[in-house]
């Protein structure tokens, strides 16, 4: 028999109903023929019980920059609830599961707590257990290091885990199920009628994660890639058929069309604070780009869309990080404003690569919106705009208009 690795996010186990539907996905890859591998998330979401929010909360109530180390225990036992609930839930339906952790499910991490990278997977243990025909339940989110401390992978960790497992077990298929029911042409909190993409390519997804697209991680997205694995986004309610990653574009709609689809989706970014920094003649001259940048560096403060000139270095960072960064520059003499507020919205499409016009198209809508632009950026397959935050639906809206992505169809 096949192995089929599904992946179960949070708020797909919150409650009996939903772990109901979770299981009902589970048992109907069985009698298609596959030995499932399931890896699950954490239960619910920030103010529920067991979430990863709702845990982090409990420790800074006491300590606001607590031991990462210390974190990642903590942070891995929501994932431990979830394997262990799913597998007593098939349990005693008659199925035979056993909830294991990411360490005993070989997974091996760097030593980068609240943030590791897998080094290797061994999947002995779980080959074991698809020979006596069980259900292996995975923790996502979660490994160890070769020293035996526990580690977590970051935001939507989940994801890699259940990618990690199925290049380690050579499947052709990693199915990752969510709260929607499948990758939409726009975020569907602002663009209620965005209809579901049916084949995207693994490039264009992750520019979509990497610009806020949060239906899978990037990192997911980059090993299924290197592995050359399907990958499938999909409801729970098993009525659609949800988005297939994978290379290239066949597949996606009509094959006579693809050459004239310029953008594939609008993705966003909000919280963003807008930095600017001037006050000598020649940064290069004086080499305080770099002391800049070296210094929001070891801070660990990430910076974005960046712009860089003669007299002015502008970028924008989480507007959580604003007060952290006034405080590190204020000593080099400079004149430095951080204004909040923003968000940074992107058109993502393989197909813009050397079509003119995409740039003018993406300006003029924006302007006619009356959407002001305060900086922009561009690589071949995305175009990301700075603009206010309280202007992001009606930036959406007019971008989702102008590049008909109400069908999912051409543009």
């Amino acid at each position: 028999m096949k192995t089929c690795v599904q992946k179960f996010g949070g708020s797909s186990l919150i409650s009996v109903k939903q772990r109901k539907q979770v299981v009902d996905r589970i048992t109907r890859t069985i009698n298609d023929g596959y030995q499932p591998v399931v890896v699950v998330s954490a239960m619910g979401r920030a103010k529920d019980p067991y979430a990863t929010d709702t845990l982090i909360e409990l420790v800074k109530e006491i300590n606001s920059d607590p031991c990462l180390r210390n974190m990642d225990m903590l942070l891995s036992c929501g994932e431990i609830i979830s394997a262990v609930v799913l597998a007593e839930t098939l349990n005693q339906l008659g199925y035979t599961a056993v909830a294991l952790t990411g360490w005993q499910s070989g997974i091996i991490t760097d030593e980068n707590f609240g943030n590791a990278r897998i080094l290797s997977v061994n999947t002995d243990l779980i080959t074991k257990l698809l020979e006596e025909g069980k259900i292996p339940i995975v923790t996502g989110f979660q490994g160890c290091t070769l020293s035996g401390e526990v580690t977590t992978l970051g935001r939507g960790g989940s994801d890699t885990t259940a990618v990690a497992l199925g290049a380690a077990l050579s499947c052709d298929t990693v199915e990752i199920y969510t709260d929607v029911d499948g990758v939409k042409t726009a975020d569907p909190r602002l663009i209620p009628d965005a209809p579901t993409i049916s084949s995207i390519t693994y490039q264009e997804i992750m520019e979509l994660a990497h610009l806020g697209t949060r239906v899978i991680h990037p990192r997911a997205v980059e090993i299924a890639m290197e592995a050359g694995i399907e990958l499938k986004i999909l409801g729970l309610d098993q009525l659609s058929c949800g988005t297939i990653i994978r290379k290239g574009l066949s597949g996606r709609i009509d094959p006579k069309q693809i050459s004239d689809r310029v953008v594939t989706g609008i993705a966003q970014i909000t919280g963003c604070a807008h930095v600017k920094i001037s006050g000598v003649e020649d940064f290069n001259k004086s080499h305080l780009t770099l002391i800049i940048f070296d210094i929001l560096a070891t801070k660990g403060v990430s910076v974005d869309l960046i712009y860089l000139s003669p007299k002015l270095i502008a970028f924008i960072i989480d507007d959580k990080m604003s007060a952290l960064v006034r405080e590190v520059l204020a000593d080099l003499g400079l004149n430095i404003t951080v204004d909040l507020g923003y968000a940074k919205v992107s058109v993502v499409g393989a197909g813009m690569h050397g079509v003119p016009g995409v740039m003018a198209r993406v300006v003029r809508s924006l302007d006619q919106a009356n959407v002001p632009i305060y900086q922009t950026t561009d690589s071949h397959a995305n175009i990301s705009c700075l603009i206010k935050e309280k202007k992001l639906a009606a930036a959406v809206r007019a971008l989702f208009d102008e590049f008909e992505l109400s069908k999912e169809g051409v543009n």
